[in-house]
């Protein structure tokens, strides 16, 4: 069981930058650093969609079309944390974050489905 909390969202202006933040903590002996951990984001009426991912070991990032170059995501296994560096945001860009860990140990997935725990979400507003 891993239990993670988001921080870090609010509201801003477009071209503005925010940094989220995924605090993990683990119930099981499994560490952090085993897990696959992803960013997704929900908007209103919409579904989840996938934001990005980060390796075991921060070796493989991948992200989605509509925020390359302009997201970053990072994590730090001796604080059991993983971030998301955001700039240059649009409205569009608007929507409710979630992080979440994969127990895999084989693939770094994009799909929500594949994902085993989830934190509460942390609301990102951009304004035009």
């Amino acid at each position: 069981q891993v239990q993670l909390v988001e921080s870090g969202g609010g509201l801003v202006q477009a071209g503005d930058s925010l940094r989220l933040s995924c605090a993990a903590s683990a119930a099981s002996g499994r560490a952090f650093s085993n897990y696959v951990m992803g960013w997704f984001r929900q908007a209103p009426g919409k579904e989840r969609e996938f934001v990005a991912v980060i390796s075991w070991a921060s070796r493989t990032t991948y992200y989605a079309d509509s925020v390359k170059g302009r997201f970053t995501v990072s994590r730090d296994n001796a604080k059991n944390a993983v971030y998301l560096q955001m700039n240059n945001l649009k409205p569009e860009d608007t929507a409710v974050y979630y992080c979440a860990a994969d127990r895999s140990t084989v693939a770094v997935r994009k799909t929500p489905q594949t994902y085993d725990y989830w934190g509460q979400g942390t609301q990102v507003t951009v304004s035009s």
